[in-house]
């Protein structure tokens, strides 16, 4: 009943309470039960739940919610209903929680700058820096399970949609009509731009030895007999800042997270028995 009555005194006191501070009265706004509430630990919950402090009526009731919110705790606890040892663990964990992401957040940020990502993509350009191709294909799907009368099938399919190339028809409608891989059929066999070694090798070594307008005859890889043109290069390509600037974020805060880990730990005595 006393934390009961606090809680009713203490919400009520709270007007005057800020009109003291207003005045000069020290540095506390409230006082819950013996324990003060001072204007720095206040103007901190402000911020955490984003509340805009300098609208009076907005800020008096933010305080009304958070000294009634400390009195029910205080009143609570004094019941003895609950296992402290329980709760003093799981709020250890959420302050270890929230510590640690609260100083990685700032540490990474500033240490993993706009700058620092800049630097590492400019000292490693080599990495950005590939050989392409731009590739149309027909395929002509096998597996692996085939006997040879159903492979020579499928090889005469090939060399048919080849002899078509030959004639005079477009790369685009003799893909649309031969090739099994739906995805680029519908799109005249365009695979876009691949880069060296990224595919079969079969297929990358075949694409890298011609030259821009050439068109194979139908070769073999594991997925089946393939006709090749090579629409644009091969040039050397370097993937831009923008199109690497989220990989390297990523590669340069794991790293700087790891070695502040270490660091940390470093400065600790830990004893496990």
């Amino acid at each position: 009943m006393k934390k009961l009555i606090n809680v009713i005194r203490v919400i009520l006191s709270v007007s005057v309470l800020m009109w003291l501070t207003a005045c000069g009265h020290g540095d506390d706004v409230a006082d819950v039960d013996g324990q003060a509430i001072s204007k720095a630990e206040f103007e901190a919950y402000l911020k955490f739940k984003r509340i805009d402090g300098k609208v009076e009526n907005v800020s008096k009731a933010a305080l009304d919610s958070y000294v009634e919110k400390k009195a029910l705790v205080a009143a609570i606890l004094d019941e003895d209903k609950l296992d402290k040892t329980a709760i003093a663990v799981e709020l250890d964990d959420f302050k270890a929680q929230m510590l640690l992401s609260r100083y990685f957040e700032t540490y990474l940020n500033e240490s993993v700058t706009d700058t620092a990502i800049e630097n590492f993509y400019r000292d490693n350009a080599a990495r950005w820096t590939k050989k392409k191709v731009k590739i149309a294909h027909v395929l002509v799907r096998t597996r692996s399970d085939m006997k040879e009368n159903e492979l020579q099938a499928k090889l005469t399919q090939a060399r048919e949609a080849y002899s078509q190339l030959q004639a005079g028809k477009t790369f685009e409608d003799v893909a649309k009509r031969y090739s099994e891989d739906d995805l680029t059929a519908r799109n005249g066999g365009d695979l876009g731009w691949i880069g060296e070694g990224a595919v079969d090798q079969a297929f990358s070594t075949k694409a890298f030895e011609m030259k821009q307008g050439d068109v194979s005859e139908p070769f073999k890889t594991h997925y089946g007999f393939h006709i090749i043109k090579v629409m644009e290069g091969p040039a050397t390509v370097t993937d831009s800042l923008d199109s690497v600037k989220g990989d390297i974020r990523y590669e340069l805060r794991s790293a700087a997270k790891d070695a502040e880990l270490k660091r940390l730990l470093a400065n600790v005595s830990v004893e496990r028995y």
